[in-house]
């Protein structure tokens, strides 16, 4: 290709000069910073080029959750990208990189008492990469923008881990709600068919079992002293079967068919008997 061989050496010289040009750079950069320096560049590197869990929403709209990595937000010439932040969050400030080539406009959905702000973002051409860092009532944002002919993000928005938190704490309380006392478990999985018979100031509340145990519930305006004594139906006779008292709830460890509960005597004696079953 050069037939001369004095030219093919300058072109290599050339060459070797540019290659050593182009480190230059790069070893300066890492003679201008200290160890502790460029590990907090790395760790800033790492944070806003990590990977994340990146979600649809509804609407198409492209979920982020806050604070994981740098969100990015692609967006293209001639159309709008929305940023929908948290509802109830006031945004503060809205600073960009290149204020020249990309345009932020606010807007905002919802009611008076749910307003939703949006940040309405719009770059003058393609090829354009920028930073926004975005200050509100109750956090930052610090978001990479992006430019492209003609892809784009419509609508951007992000989950928060204390929503999530919150969510799951909804759930337990509900669940806790749903656990009636004795058994640990929820109602759904609890057997309520027992029948009683008989009136008593002590009647009880409802009967249960968890396929293994049996519980009965009294009101809770009985008295320790008034509780009655729980016999078990079997082949005609009354029998005394073991059983604890916790609070309000008679705890039997075993299924019962048959029962009836007694207290008092003679004339003042009362019975309430229990079928489980039908």
């Amino acid at each position: 290709m050069f037939p001369n061989k004095k030219l093919r050496g300058a072109v290599s010289t050339i060459a070797a000069m540019g290659f050593i040009a182009a480190t230059l750079p790069l070893q300066a950069l890492a003679a201008d910073y200290s160890a502790k320096e460029l590990r907090a560049l790395g760790l800033s590197s790492d944070w806003r080029d990590g990977r994340s869990v990146i979600t649809k929403g509804p609407d198409g709209k492209v979920i982020y959750l806050y604070g994981q990595v740098q969100p990015t937000v692609v967006c293209a010439p001639l159309q709008v990208c929305d940023i929908e932040l948290q509802p109830g969050e006031v945004v503060r400030n809205v600073m960009v990189g290149d204020t020249v080539r990309w345009k932020v406009d606010p807007a905002t959905s919802g009611g008076p008492n749910g307003n939703t702000v949006h940040l309405i973002i719009k770059p003058t051409e393609p090829g354009l990469v920028t930073s926004m860092v975005v200050t509100t009532s109750r956090r930052t944002y610090q978001i990479k923008l992006r430019s492209d002919d003609h892809r784009y993000m419509a609508r951007v928005g992000f989950d928060y881990p204390e929503d999530i938190q919150a969510k799951f704490e909804a759930a337990n309380r509900q669940l806790e709600a749903s656990i009636l006392p004795g058994a640990g478990v929820p109602a759904e999985n609890l057997d309520f068919k027992f029948h009683l018979q008989g009136q008593a100031r002590w009647r009880p509340t409802r009967v249960y079992s968890d396929g293994t145990k049996t519980y009965i519930q009294f009101p809770s305006g009985m008295a320790a002293g008034d509780a009655p004594v729980l016999y078990v139906t079997s082949g005609g006779e009354n029998q005394i079967v073991n059983y604890r008292l916790k609070g309000h709830l008679m705890i039997v460890d075993y299924m019962i068919d048959r029962a009836v509960l007694v207290s008092g005597v003679g004339s003042r004696q009362q019975k309430v008997r229990i079928a489980r079953g039908g």
